[in-house]
């Protein structure tokens, strides 16, 4: 595998190396330039693609920057205080002008002499920004980028005591894997309980975004937020009916495998109802998994498992250079910690490549899973940085997340180096392939739970509670005894961070999952190949559409049931080997 990650800064031809972002005042002239200057020939206008490119690039990766050192310390207020400052002061001004550049390429006559297939995605995007552009909407994208963030704020205060001592929520579902079924529940407990007590600031600042989508989404002439924000999101490929023939589709060919999982897991526990505070539980006897012990060592292993799994004669492998590149830089955060924003993400950092891994890390199996995901989107990253143009990789989020989940699953050959012995090698896999499979009714909640938010943007709190609750129960198995938790289920989905940071964004994560499944199947038959073609859809960054990059690592871009019952059944068939 001929890949390195020794990658370096994209040097500077435009900007001067030494310049920074403090202001508008120091980046307008940049903006102007690009406006004013005259385009007369193909070669012309491949340079200000370029000098636009680089533009873009590092205000990107400022912007990145101020987000990612506000998420990792969210009780610095000079910390948000600057991720504001560009929000509200420099981003307002940058729109105005990226529409102009955008209307100045699609008009410019040499643009049609472009590579048009190579163009063909990117200058589709620019034609979507240029249709989507209104400037009333300027101050209302400004605030809401400001107030999506306070989700991490409020969030990140959350703490609950066990035994005596302090935990975040992150670090305290450690205590739902314990034998002690008594301390499972008091835990669970505890944790819902300080979630209710902001449920009211989530409620209130939720109601705030809501309103605000939605008044964006009238002043583009959509009928909802939902409708605009699948233009924004850039989903040409597929339509709201497909997302509801998904969720039909987890109802008839998902939910009977879960309902078998928690079954299951009822008769190991030797229970005679499964509480949700059981099903992270292992057998009296049977000690929780705990595959590492910190940051750095969560570090070592995963480089480790990485290398294993696509090791050069010299042992090491691109893969795994990639985490070696992002540790020597100090990319990586990856342990809970009171003050820190909840969940995990790889921030691509668009001028210097090596992106930014966050994390709240706790010891337990999820966590690996965590890590070698958002280490599935950082190789992605480093593939696609070599790419001319900072907008040829901005690639879909769907195959973002193929990206990632592939990883979960082909990782898995290579976890003897978390688990010492069989035994927990083969529970750690059984989990792994549990989640896989009850992942996606959880998919299937979020997204079907955000049509009808978006449908009805002037619902009230109580209606808003009723209607998740419906959903919910669609979807949670009959399992899986869930009586007097009504309130804690009410409010449950105030715990998903997309629907305050990033809304629409979770259907990726189901239709990744099956072209996920579908790479791993390539791979169980030959590993080689699976992660050739893995790397060959990657190295496209975003220059094709999805289905061609579905195409391109061999898959079938198929939401129908007939594929996703397929596939579901695979994985079932996977599992069963484990415990033979």
């Amino acid at each position: 595998m001929n890949y390195s990650a020794d990658i370096e800064k994209m040097p500077r031809h435009f900007l001067p190396t030494n310049f920074s972002v403090t202001n508008w005042e120091g980046l307008e002239p940049y903006f102007k330039n690009l406006d004013e200057r005259k385009i007369n020939s193909l070669a012309d206008l491949e340079q200000w693609l370029k000098d636009a490119s680089e533009l873009e690039a590092v205000i990107s990766e400022d912007a990145c920057w101020r987000q990612i050192k506000m998420t990792c310390d969210t009780e610095n207020k000079e910390l948000e205080e600057a991720f504001n400052f560009f929000m509200m002061e420099i981003q307002p001004k940058i729109q105005p002008y990226s529409d102009k550049l955008n209307k100045k390429l699609v008009d410019c006559p040499f643009t049609k002499e472009l590579d048009q297939p190579l163009y063909f995605t990117y200058l589709r995007n620019v034609k979507k920004n240029i249709e989507l552009f209104r400037e009333a909407n300027i101050p209302l994208q400004a605030e809401l980028g400001v107030m999506q963030q306070q989700f991490g704020v409020i969030s990140g205060k959350m703490m609950v005591e066990v035994n005596g001592q302090e935990y975040t929520l992150q670090q305290a579902a450690k205590f739902l894997e314990d034998p002690d079924r008594n301390l499972r529940e008091e835990v669970y407990r505890k944790i819902n309980e300080r979630r209710l007590q902001d449920k009211k600031e989530l409620n209130d600042l939720f109601s705030s975004l809501l309103q605000k989508r939605h008044q964006v989404a009238i002043n583009t002439g959509f009928e909802n937020f939902r409708d605009y924000r699948f233009v924004e999101l850039g989903r040409f490929d597929y339509s709201k009916e497909d997302c509801y023939k998904f969720h039909e589709a987890v109802k008839l060919h998902v939910m009977p495998l879960v309902n078998q999982i928690y079954e299951t897991k009822k008769k190991k526990l030797g229970l005679d109802t499964l509480r949700p505070w059981d099903v992270e539980a292992e057998p009296s006897g049977i000690q929780p998994l705990r595959p590492f012990t910190n940051g750095e060592q969560l570090t070592e292993k995963t480089i480790a498992c990485f290398d294993e799994m696509s090791a050069e004669p010299d042992g090491k492998s691109f893969f795994g250079d990639c985490l070696r590149k992002m540790r020597a830089m100090g990319h990586l955060d990856l342990e809970s910690r009171k003050g820190k924003a909840p969940g995990g993400y790889n921030c691509p950092l668009a001028e210097s490549g090596a992106p930014f891994i966050f994390m709240n890390a706790a010891g337990q199996l999820d966590d690996v899973t965590t890590m070698v995901h958002e280490g599935g989107h950082a190789i992605h990253s480093f593939l696609a940085h070599e790419l001319a143009l900072t907008g040829f990789k901005e690639y879909p989020t769907e195959i973002a997340e193929v990206a990632s989940m592939s990883m979960e699953l082909f990782s898995m050959n290579h976890w003897q180096v978390f688990f010492d012995n069989k035994e927990e090698l083969t529970r750690a896999k059984e989990q792994q392939l549990e989640r896989v499979i009850t992942l996606f009714p959880w998919v299937a909640t979020i997204d079907k739970f955000q049509h009808w938010l978006y449908e009805n943007p002037t619902h009230t709190e109580e209606q808003r509670a009723d209607q998740w609750l419906n959903i919910l129960e669609e979807f949670t198995s009959p399992v899986i005894d869930v009586e007097g938790l009504e309130e804690y289920r009410r409010f449950g989905w105030q715990r998903q961070l997309h629907l305050f940071e990033v809304p629409f964004y979770y259907i990726e994560y189901g239709i990744a999952q099956l072209g996920a499944i579908g790479l791993w199947q390539q791979y169980q038959q030959n590993p080689e190949a699976a992660l050739t073609n893995y790397i060959t859809a990657l190295k496209l960054g975003g220059t094709k559409t999805l289905p061609e990059l579905f195409q391109a690592a061999g898959l079938q871009f198929d939401l129908s049931p007939a594929h996703i019952s397929g596939l579901m059944q695979f994985v079932k068939k996977e599992a069963d080997n484990l415990e033979t």
